[in-house]
């Protein structure tokens, strides 16, 4: 799961989902992804689940500047080829309550904390949670 600002998932979705780039401090976690696997956006401050996508590529690094970092200066190097599925606009995105129960990685965390669970750039999540959230970008 990518977690992002608007701003950025839009820079995303200029490019026709074909790339995505997550920050320095992720990269070992991009190591892993490998053709077939799948991703999913989710836009900070609550806004919810908009996009998702097949990884097409494993991870390369780039550090041409296209996702602009509202903290620390990043340049978002490792990078990864992806395919849409299923992406809405911001405007339609799908907010994290009302799928927040039937995900079990948010179940990490006390109930009245749930949006901890979407603190980060980069997450691992499972399929079954995958399914959740492109069901519901899809309906």
């Amino acid at each position: 799961m990518i977690v992002t600002t608007p701003e950025n998932y839009e820079r995303t979705r200029a490019r026709r989902f074909t790339v995505q780039g997550v920050k320095a401090a992720y990269r070992p976690y991009v190591m892993q992804l490998r053709p077939g696997d799948r991703v999913c956006w989710y836009l900070v401050g609550g806004r919810g689940f908009v996009a998702t996508a097949n990884v097409t590529s494993s991870m390369f690094e780039d550090r041409r500047p296209i996702w602009v970092s509202t903290g620390r200066p990043d340049s978002y190097p490792w990078r990864f080829r992806v395919a849409r599925r299923v992406a809405r606009g911001v405007e339609r995105a799908i907010g994290a309550p009302a799928v927040v129960d039937r995900l079990a990685f948010v179940r990490r965390w006390p109930r009245a904390h749930w949006s901890l669970a979407f603190q980060g750039n980069f997450h691992e999540i499972g399929c079954r949670d995958f399914g959740v959230i492109e069901r519901a970008l899809a309906a």
